[in-house]
């Protein structure tokens, strides 16, 4: 549909008109070197020459008038309005952060074969998925910590990207502080409610590098009101058949559940432990009924600024114009 933002500048079209009816013709005296009493005596008066009142009909006129009209169209900014579309409201502002560090690789959730990596790709895929109007974002930490994607809407996207992580991609180690830290870093110049803010860290390991312990960031965390919920994962201990017979193993010995329970106390939010895949699937499923995604819509239309045309139209026009009238003097 076509319009105009601003209609009002039409009444500009009436300003020639204005200073024609307002200003002083302009006026010019003709000064004869020799007298004759033969010539009439209205060429004896000055000569009156009104240059503002030019023939309607001219083609200076009309060019005049036409370079008007299209500037003042394009002062008043027409526009293409496009079909009316639908976009989700900002809901939650959502950050998930996965701990890439080399332990991910031991395959203790579930069937033997698949790693820990594996199980929280296929899960947390699944949750971004259902999160249909929040923004999410997606940080990966190992020895450092790295904002891989940007709060978006584009789930899709952040799971892909989730899908395509390489375990060790950002060291072999563990900076849980600093994951937080980046978190709170990105949410820093953001307007966002009390309750929008949450982040979700994921790992199966103890802080062991990085620039920021993980109680001072749960406290920085807390005075920016985001909201940590924490997830240990890692298998319960098992009897396995060793050289000298069967043994007890706990392959989730690094985990360190009384910080990750602390950061979660600290900032409101809740530490679950995640032994299996079915325990993570259950665990983020809670998550959904703890903080239920904000749904709502907003009706937008695109818009094409059409504006550049009438006003090049219009300054083509004035120069060529000009460069008659430059040819005719």
């Amino acid at each position: 549909m076509f319009n105009f933002a601003w209609p009002w500048m039409f009444l500009l079209l009436f300003l020639p008109w204005l200073v024609r009816r307002l200003l002083p013709p302009a006026t010019t005296i003709s000064q004869g070197v020799l007298f004759a009493p033969f010539i009439s005596t209205e060429q004896e008066k000055p000569a009156t020459k009104r240059f503002s009142r030019l023939p309607l009909r001219s083609v200076r006129t009309w060019g005049l008038l036409f370079c008007w009209l299209l500037l003042v169209a394009a002062a008043a900014r027409p526009q293409w309005l496009g079909k009316e579309t639908e976009l989700p409201e900002t809901g939650r502002n959502l950050i998930l952060a996965v701990d890439v560090s080399g332990s991910m690789e031991i395959a203790d959730m579930g069937d033997g074969r698949t790693n820990r990596m594996e199980v929280v790709k296929q899960v947390a895929g699944d949750f971004i998925r259902r999160r249909e109007g929040d923004r999410i974002g997606l940080i990966l930490f190992g020895s450092e910590a790295y904002q891989q994607t940007p709060l978006t809407f584009d789930h899709a996207t952040v799971a892909s990207l989730l899908q395509d992580t390489v375990i060790g991609i950002a060291g072999r180690e563990t900076a849980i502080g600093d994951a937080i830290g980046m978190a709170i870093k990105h949410l820093k110049h953001l307007q966002y409610a009390e309750e929008d803010a949450v982040l979700v860290l994921l790992t199966d390991g103890a802080n062991n590098a990085g620039h920021v312990q993980p109680r001072k960031a749960a406290e920085l965390a807390a005075q920016q009101k985001l909201r940590i919920y924490t997830i240990g994962v890692g298998g319960d201990p098992r009897q396995v058949q060793g050289f000298f017979g069967m043994r007890m193993i706990n392959p989730a010995s690094d985990l360190d559940e009384e910080t990750l329970q602390a950061i979660a106390d600290l900032t409101g939010g809740q530490y679950f432990r995640a032994m299996d895949k079915d325990t993570l699937q259950a665990i983020y499923g809670q998550l959904d009924e703890l903080e239920p995604t904000l749904k709502g819509n907003r009706v937008v239309r695109p818009t094409d600024e059409l504006f550049i045309w009438p006003l090049g139209f219009g300054l083509i026009m004035s120069f060529l114009l000009a460069l008659r009238w430059w040819k005719m003097g």
